[in-house]
Formats: C-alpha cells, structure tokens, sequence
C-alpha cells in the first residue's frame, strides 16, 4: 500500500545499489523535474531501528537525494514535505535483490523519444528556457534534440530504430538542410561509416566559420549579400557557411582592393591577392628576387673593427682577478650593448633598388588568422640577375663609368635581364657548410640519415598524417607517373612497399635521440599478433587490434619507410620538406652538433666561420689560434649549451643546425628536385677541399 512520510524520516538505506557520485546520477535534472512535477513514482522503504517512526529508502535513492537537494535550495520544507512511499519488510538480502531488480529492468527514453517530447512541449509552450528549466538540462541540450527531431525522416527512423548511433544522427544534423542531409544518407546509409566521415563530406560543400576567408569577410557582410549559416549544435566553434561561392567572392573584392592601395603605395609592378598564406603554387614560373644587404660603409667596418677591439680589452678586463660582481655587470652589460651594436649593422635589411620596382612584383597573402599580409619575397616574370657595381679603376671617373653603361638591357640601377636559356650554377643550400664551401659526400650522407630519423620520430606522433601520406603515395604512384617507370623512392621519398630504406653505406652510425626514439616506439606496439605462424592466423589476429593499435602499427610501418635522400644524389626531398612543415619540427630540439658527427668532418675555416655568425668577430677570435681537434672540443660545449657565453650567443648555438639537416622549402634556395649525379655537388672525402668554382644564385625560376 502506497503511504506518505514526511522527508526529514527518511534516510538512504546502506544496502541501496545506487552508490555513484551525485554528479553521476544527474542529480540536478532529477531534482528539477520533481520540482515542476512531483514525486511521480513512490520510494520503497523499510522500518529503521532508530530512531522510531522513521525509514530506510532501499529504492530510490536518486529521488531521495534530488528532495534533499530541493531541501537544502529552500525550495521544500524537509520537515513539512510529504514522500509517497510503499513500506516493506525482510532480510537484508531480501530488500537488497528487490532494489536490484527494480534498477536493473528502469529502461531509459531513447534519443529519439527525447526529442519527440521535447518537440511535443516546445510546441505547446514555445518556451525552451522553461522546458529545459522543467526537466533540469540546459538550453542548449533541449535546441540539440529539437534539431535532431527535425532531421529527415529516413535518418530519424533509422536513429528511432537503433539502426544508428546518437553520434551518427548528430553528423547528420550538423546542417539543416534536409536535401543534404538526404544527399549524404542516400550515399553512405548501406556502409558502415563514422560520424567524423559524414561530418566531413556535409562540411565539404561549406566553409567553417572559423576559416581565414570567413574571418577576412566577416559574417555581417557574408549575411548582408544573401549567406546563409548553418549553426552547428553538437560541436563549439564548428558552425558552417552554407555558401562559400559568396564568401570567396566577397574575400576576392576585399583584396583587390587592398592590393591596388598597396601597388599604388609602393610602385611595384603588380601586387596579386591570394586566398592563402602558401604563395608556392601561385609563384609557378616566375622567377624569385633574391636580394642582398647594401655594402658596408667605410663607416660601418669602422664601427665594426672598433666594437671587436673593444669587446677584445673587455674579455681580458672581465676575467681579471678582484672583479667586484658590480664591476663584472657593468662590463658585461656593456659588451652586450656593443653585440647588440655589431648585430644591427651585421644584419642589414635587403633593399630593393627604386630602379627595380617597376618589373617585380609581391603576393598579398591571407594568414590562418584572416589578416591580409604582403609576402617579403619579390619575383619577376623574367628572370633578372643582380649585379654589384664595379669598383673604379685607378684614373676612372663616374662619368666615364655611367657612360659604358647607357645599354638599355642593362640599367644603371645594377641589375639585368638574363638571355633565354642561361642559368646560374651554384650549390645548393643544404649542402654548402659554414663559410660557403660544400660539405663531403660522407658527411651529407650521414646528416641526411638522421635528418630522415627525426622526421620518422615526429611523424610516429600524427597516425593520420601518417596514413594521408601513405594512401597519397599508393594512388599518386600509380594513376600519375607518365609510363609507369617513375622511381617511386626518388619521387616520394618513401619505400612504402615494405621495403627497408636503403641507406648510403657509411658504416657505423652515430648515436641520436631520433634513433632511440625509435626503437623506444618498437618496444611500445602491441606485437602479439606477430606470434602466430601462419599468415592467415597473423592476418586475423593483426584485424582484431583496435584502432588505436593498428594507427600506431601504421605510423611505425610508415615511419621506416622513410628514404634519407634519392639514390646517390645529395639533395632533399620536397615531399618530406612538405610533411616537416605541417609537423613543425624543431629539428634543433632532436640533435645537435658534436665533434663526432659534424666538427671532425669540416675544416677549421668553416667552423670559424660558423663562430662568426654565431657570436659575431669576438667568438671567432677566442678561437682562431686555437688547433682543429680544440675547437672541435669547444663547439660540441657551446653548441650543446655548456658553455660560459652571453645569453644571445647560446641561444643562437642552441638554435642552429646545419642546412643539410634542416627541412628547407623552396624560398630557402635553389629547387631540391633531382639532378645530373656528374653535376659537382658535393665532395665525396673528408671536406677540406675547395669548392667548384660557381656564380651566385641570385634569382631562381620557381617550380612546382
């Protein structure tokens, strides 16, 4: 028999089964709903043994604590409340299996069913702050099933009948647009498919709110000219623009315009507007501007040599004996005064010449942030060469000099249009050590291999990248190669069939963190599957991994496929310079220059030379009487940061790798694509030899 007790004589049994936190058994909701409604259901309680007249709630227990908490907000009287409830008698265990079952057999509404009823309510009321007061969830909740409760009908069937998922209906609901939701269920409702994938071929004919062009256009002026937005309820900061033919059209007018202000600003050649911060493929066939510092003044090496004599009397005085710590600071903060000194003339800004303007021109790019930005880099439709004025010959006059230079192919302001046909030989970046001279074939060979090993041990981190250049170079292979012959491991950089890399026989490998990392990830994959005998058997174990297992077989697998360069030539591979990019290496971070892999292998020249751009004249002197092996000793201390040096010249050792080990893109120099093995390249012994004679690059034709 149903009876009421009032709230402040009951308590919650010890041998009720709902045990969860409160935040677990949605306490909140359940105590709104009793709010608004009542107790609709009576608790089942048992005599307690003290003290008398009050009871034990064995089944219940959420309602019981949703009054309590209506108790403690004021909104009941815990002494004045009235509890339907049926008393009950037994064993402990008798109580206890009762309260089971009744838990055990509630059967909760179905997505479906929710948003039927919200639908029903919201249809009679039109209020949704009052319906999700009502049943205790927020208005956001209450606007996703409604929007669920418009989907489709066929989808919303399949979602009544459990066919699919609540994440599965919800992609679908991601637009409200049911033709394209019908287009996409139409496709894809036969195949089993994730709610990621039908999210991302809705997405495919939209465009993000949160996407450059649409941060650039604004949505007041998208709406204004007839757009139309689809809010996405299910996932924060993922509503769509359900026309990007407007948005890219009013991205295109916003700026032309601003390159037509630039252009007329600057008096460059032409200023094109493009919809990304990528100007690679935009650049095809024009020919980049590389452009040089202006010469030093008399002036400036002046300045320069008496910064290096006076930084010299300033080591001597900060290492004397007796130095006071206030002393030491003054001199050390005047030497770093004069660093800064020496480094703003140093590095001095290109210039391009006021005579030059006029045949180049400059991308205006769109940043991820949606912010306009002119491109630093110039280029030209025809390739022109820079070229230094010539130094006055003794008893030569200016006037004589401008007059030998009145061809118009060649104009005074020192550059010229290069003939049909010709090139510039030069090294390439990545092979060319400090102080200019080119690395030995050995030693590019080996940095090539631990360059590859870094990369391999960031890319284990993204399975998806992983996965997208794996699948690329499979289908790019073979619907794209002209004949079918392409070297596949020249083109793509991967062995991806399987195949180990075949490594430069250079013997005994140095030790690296990239590689460690490696076999550390080996150790880490679940291998279980590998031990049945059969291949079948492995097949079978190997598809019953779970995703996660199989994502990182996948990247392992793709990782050491990695090749270190192509064939025998010494460059890189713009593919892996592409995946670099989006991994963000920090190459510096992986490996650092030592005696054993890089120090040893080059001359005393170009280690002071790399010590002059390092610290600047004052580094290079502490070291320039020094013996080869000594200063191969100091650099590996300086270049690992163990030594003793101003803040700004350990950050630059700590920073700095060499070109052959960075991942260079195509505004870091000449094309890295594949050249003729007899070209002089690289020095194929120890490096100490002189380089092949060259001019300087001082413009590229861009390729794609």
């Amino acid at each position: 028999m149903i009876q009421t007790v009032k709230l402040s004589k009951l308590r919650l049994s010890p041998i009720n089964v709902r045990t969860a936190p409160d935040e677990q058994l949605q306490i909140g909701p359940m105590a709104a709903s009793i709010e608004a409604k009542g107790v609709l259901q009576n608790l089942l309680v048992t005599p307690a043994k003290k003290p008398r007249g009050s009871y034990e709630v064995f089944d219940g227990g959420r309602r019981w604590r949703a009054l309590r908490l209506l108790a403690e907000r004021g909104a009941i009287s815990e002494a004045d409340y009235d509890v339907p409830v049926m008393v009950l008698t037994g064993e402990d265990a008798e109580l206890s299996e009762t309260s089971t079952a009744t838990n055990f057999h509630q059967l909760k509404m179905t997505p479906a069913e929710e948003c039927r009823a919200f639908q029903h309510f919201i249809g009679k009321s039109g209020d949704i702050d009052a319906v999700a007061k009502r049943f205790g969830v927020t208005r956001r909740f209450v606007e996703g099933r409604l929007r669920l409760a418009s989907l489709a009908e066929p989808i919303f069937e399949a979602l009544s009948k459990g066919e699919i998922t609540l994440d599965v209906a919800k992609a679908y609901a991601s637009t409200e647009n049911r033709e394209k939701q019908l287009l996409v269920w139409n496709t894809y409702k036969q195949s089993e498919v994730t709610a990621d994938t039908i999210r991302r071929v809705i997405e495919n004919e939209t465009l993000k709110a949160s996407d450059p062009i649409a941060v650039l256009v604004g949505e007041l002026r998208y709406r204004a000219a007839g757009g139309k937005i689809d809010g996405d309820l299910f996932t924060d900061g993922n509503d769509r623009w359900v026309n990007p033919e407007i948005a890219h059209r009013l991205a295109g007018e916003i700026m032309e315009t601003e390159a037509r202000r630039i252009g007329a600003e600057t008096g460059l050649a032409w200023i094109r507007p493009i919809a990304s911060n990528y100007t690679h493929n935009a650049a095809h066939g024009l020919y980049r501007v590389i452009l040089q510092p202006p010469e030093l003044t008399e002036a400036q090496r002046a300045r320069l040599s008496e910064i290096a004599e006076r930084r010299t009397v300033l080591e001597v005085e900060m290492q004397a004996a007796g130095l006071s710590e206030d002393e030491f600071k003054l001199l050390d903060q005047e030497d770093d005064r004069l660093i800064a000194k020496a480094d703003a003339i140093e590095n001095r800004a290109p210039v391009l010449p006021d005579e030059l303007k006029a045949h180049v021109g400059a991308f205006l790019v769109l940043t991820p942030q949606g912010e306009m930005r002119l491109d630093s880099q110039y280029y030209s439709e025809q390739q022109i060469l820079l070229e230094k004025p010539a130094k006055p010959v003794s008893g030569e006059s200016d006037r004589d000099r401008d007059d030998e230079s009145s061809d118009e192919d060649s104009p005074a302001g020192g550059f010229r249009f290069a003939e049909r046909g010709s090139s510039q030989p030069a090294h390439r970046p990545e092979i060319v050590a400090p102080g200019g001279k080119p690395l030995s074939g050995r030693l590019y060979d080996e940095l090539a291999i631990q360059r590859r090993d870094v990369l391999a041990s960031c890319l284990l981190a993204q399975p998806a990248l992983a996965l997208d250049f794996a699948l690329f170079v499979m289908v790019d292979a073979r619907m794209c190669s002209v004949d079918g012959s392409v070297d596949g491991s020249a083109r793509y950089g991967t062995t991806i069939r399987a195949m180990a890399p075949q490594d430069p026989n250079v013997g005994d490998m140095p030790s690296s963190r990239a590689r460690a990392y490696l076999a550390e990830a080996h150790d880490g994959l679940d291998a279980a599957w590998t031990e049945h005998d059969s291949e079948v058997d492995r097949f079978e174990a190997f598809r019953a991994l779970d995703d996660d297992s199989k994502a990182n077989w996948l990247a392992y697998i793709v990782a050491l496929s990695l090749e270190a360069k192509p064939g025998a030539a010494s460059v890189q591979i713009p593919l892996q310079n592409r995946i670099a990019s989006i991994l963000e290496i920090d190459v510096a971070g992986w490996w650092r220059p030592t005696s054993e892999n890089f120090f040893d292998r080059v001359n005393k020249g170009a280690i002071l030379s790399l010590l002059h751009d390092v610290g600047g004249p004052a580094l290079t002197a502490r070291h320039a009487s020094l013996k080869k092996t000594e200063i191969s000793e100091s650099c590996q201390k300086l270049f690992a940061g163990e030594s003793i040096v101003e803040p700004e010249v350990k950050q630059a050792a700590l920073a700095w790798v060499p070109n052959a080990m960075r991942f260079l893109d195509e505004a870091d120099g000449p094309s890295a694509g594949p050249v003729d093995d007899g070209g002089v390249e690289c020095l194929r012994d120890d490096g100490d030899e002189e380089p092949a004679a060259g001019g300087d690059d001082v413009l590229e034709p861009v390729q794609a």
